[in-house]
């Protein structure tokens, strides 16, 4: 095999730290170091409600929670790394995966219930059906004519 006569014993740690070769990452410069925490998220509009999808890659259907709350649906996911676990197939050279929480919100309106929410989580991908409800109308002011 060439590469290793190449790059010598130490190919995992010379190619892990190549420097990255794609195109500015938008939600670095606006996110800064917090970016890959960022709950990746695309928005349906549809004529009877919303379909949200957001990517929570390495998650578990136990490790998301939503609520709903003065009109706010939030989700938040959650999880840690089991740091007793050890590899006992060698030593643990580099350590990448994600621990932690995130959460993000999401303004629906004081009409929607949580009851009327669609929740679906298959394949790192959170998949909720929102639906369309229009505000409650305020009355209008009618004006009372008076006499004399």
């Amino acid at each position: 095999m060439l590469l290793p006569s190449i790059f010598g014993d130490r190919l995992l740690d010379d190619w892990m730290d190549f420097p990255r070769m794609d195109f500015p990452d938008i939600d670095r410069k606006l996110y800064g170091k917090h970016a890959a925490n960022m709950m990746k998220t695309d928005v349906h509009e549809h004529d009877n409600g919303y379909e949200v999808d957001i990517d929570l890659p390495g998650f578990k259907k136990d490790e998301i929670s939503l609520s709903l709350e003065n009109g706010y649906l939030t989700v938040n996911a959650a999880k840690g790394l089991d740091k007793d676990e050890k590899d006992k197939k060698g030593k643990l050279i580099r350590q990448e995966r994600y621990a932690g929480s995130m959460t993000r919100s999401f303004y629906i309106g004081d009409t929607v219930t949580e009851d009327e929410i669609k929740a679906k989580f298959e394949n790192g991908v959170l998949q909720l059906s929102i639906p369309k409800k229009e505000a409650e109308k305020i009355p209008e002011k009618k004006l009372i004519a008076i006499e004399g």
